[in-house]
């Protein structure tokens, strides 16, 4: 890798870092391409992104950014998954650690808050926004069906009446 491939790297790493609110480092020893490969289509479809890095360069562009302090756990085969999403990236992470041992989560950071392992994965454990949201319609929506439901029974039980009493006189 030469000196130009080096700077576009750590400048592309400063973008993830400028541009998550979420960043999850593990150590991804043993794991074969085809178990790489899964990883990174369910990191994908959680809406998070997933990297190998090199941390001597990782560290460079953590340098003066909310993830500086991630630096100390650049150590060995490193790779790191990165959301907007404060979720995510832990949910992906963590859901791909639980099933293969091979992947093994060091810690993350929300925002400004630096997370261990058990912080990553009570973070992994939390709904997504996009779930959130789903609930939130969802009680929202409720009282409206409540009230239609209400509004609707006396005129169903009356349509009831006078179908039976026209009924009844014929």
């Amino acid at each position: 890798m030469n000196r130009t491939e080096k700077e576009e790297l750590v400048a592309e790493m400063r973008d993830v870092f400028a541009n998550n609110s979420t960043v999850v480092i593990a150590h991804y020893s043993g794991l074969t391409v085809t178990e790489m490969e899964e990883l990174r289509a369910q990191v994908r479809e959680t809406g998070a992104g997933f990297k190998v890095t090199k941390n001597r360069l990782t560290r460079l562009a953590l340098a003066d950014t909310k993830f500086e302090g991630l630096s100390d756990l650049l150590t060995g085969p490193t790779a790191i998954a990165y959301s907007d999403d404060v979720v995510a990236a832990a949910k992906a992470a963590v859901g791909f650690a639980k099933k293969n041992e091979k992947l093994v989560i060091l810690g993350g950071q929300m925002d400004e808050t630096q997370l261990d392992v058990n912080g990553v994965k009570a973070l992994a454990a939390m709904p997504s926004l996009d779930e959130l949201r789903g609930k939130m319609v969802g009680l929202l929506q409720a009282p409206a069906q409540k009230l239609a439901a209400v509004t609707q029974a006396p005129a169903g039980q009356l349509a009831r009446v006078f179908g039976a009493y026209g009924s009844s006189e014929a």
